[in-house]
């Protein structure tokens, strides 16, 4: 590699780029997948200190329980800090995860997130390419209820097929309902099923050129799955500081104090220090790995075939199926009832017509004997 003897700009080049990217400002999408009532739209709230995502009321929440189905909730936010933009867009999962029956719940997020990487390969085709619309997960927060024991079935189905997709950081709720002993072992639970369900999780390059930066993501990596606590509302401790937290009776757990939870931990590593890498190993890895795959099977502009996979067409399905069957039930137990009715008449008439054929025979006998019987006289 030559060396420049005198300065001729070359270093003034990540200047550029930071102008640049300072006024094109940035695009973020965050996913957030969970049971319902673990606190996804107050930590949301909480992790960008606004209030992005209105909450909602308990008593709606379990009104519209008949239609079981996993929706998809958008909620977009632009937000400022130091003259730098940040377009934000949440999604939202409400509904999955909260029946009995959970089977095939995963199919619409799943769907959603390739549908974006199917839709951003399309743009890419087209000659005008100057304004891309780019909703690709960056990142999904997984919620985890806060057991104590492991993960349930349903969680780890799920988190297999999105740590293919997305980048995937498992996160355990309402971490203040958790004693640190049971915590520390829940999480340690935890990783020992991930590994063994070989669940593909975030993780980025620990070594960094200052060992400072390599003892903060070895921090960060070591606290991974994340336990966390929500909450929007001021509270006092008991020395007289003002934090964000929920108030006991024995105290009160701290959103930002590490003792507490990995809450400050988690917003570093989406927000302060591995933003960056989220978006471009979406792009680099995710993105790339799906376009790779749907180029390997499809020509360029053939449009994706996709099956029918709704899990409400499928529960009318099976409803349909088992009303059918309910019917088709019912009507052979009726043929039968009328075979053995026919069989049980048939086997009457014929009992009737031999009784009859007995009584000719008798009567033909009676004839015969009468007959011999006056033959003599007759002579």
């Amino acid at each position: 590699m030559s060396q420049v003897g005198a300065g001729i700009g070359i270093a003034n080049l990540p200047n550029q780029r930071h102008k640049i990217v300072a006024k094109r400002g940035a695009n973020f999408t965050l996913m957030v997948c969970g049971e319902s009532g673990l606190g996804k739209t107050t930590f949301i709230n909480t992790l960008f200190t606004t209030a992005i995502k209105t909450p909602k009321t308990y008593k709606r929440r379990y009104n519209k329980t008949a239609e079981k189905t996993v929706e998809i909730e958008i909620i977009r936010a632009e937000l400022e800090e130091k003259q730098f933009n940040v377009k934000l867009s949440v999604i939202d999962t409400p509904g999955f995860g909260d029946y009995t029956n959970n089977r095939d719940s995963w199919m619409p997020i799943v769907d959603f997130i390739d549908d974006q990487h199917e839709s951003y390969m399309r743009q890419e085709h087209q000659p005008k390419r100057q304004e891309l619309s780019d909703m690709r997960v960056h990142c999904c927060l997984y919620f985890i209820r806060p057991t104590g024991h492991t993960l349930k079935p349903l969680d780890i189905e799920v988190m297999k097929r999105l740590g293919t997709r997305v980048n995937l950081i498992p996160v355990v709720a309402k971490a203040d309902t958790m004693t640190p002993t049971d915590l520390h072992k829940f999480k340690k639970r935890i990783l020992e099923v991930i590994a063994a369900q070989n669940i593909q999780c975030y993780t980025f390059p620990l070594e960094s050129d200052d060992e400072a930066s390599t003892k903060r993501n070895m921090s960060i990596m070591a606290a991974m799955p994340f336990s966390i606590i929500g909450s929007t509302e001021d509270v006092q401790t008991l020395d007289g500081r003002v934090v964000k937290g929920r108030q006991y009776s024995w105290g009160v757990a701290e959103v930002e104090n590490e003792d507490h939870c990995d809450f400050k931990k988690l917003r570093q590593l989406l927000i302060r220090t591995h933003m960056l890498d989220l978006i471009s190993s979406t792009e680099e890895t995710h993105y790339e790995t799906y376009r790779h795959a749907q180029m390997e099977t499809r020509k360029i502009g053939e449009p994706k075939v996709k099956t029918v996979t709704n899990p409400k067409w499928k529960e009318e399905e099976e409803a349909l199926r088992k009303r059918f069957t309910e019917q088709v039930r019912l009507e052979e137990n009726r043929f039968r009832s009328w075979e053995q009715q026919l069989i049980a008449e048939r086997d009457r008439l014929n009992k009737d017509l031999e009784a009859e054929h007995s009584h000719i025979k008798a009567l033909e006998a009676e004839l015969e004997s009468m007959q011999v019987g006056l033959s003599p006289k007759r002579k």
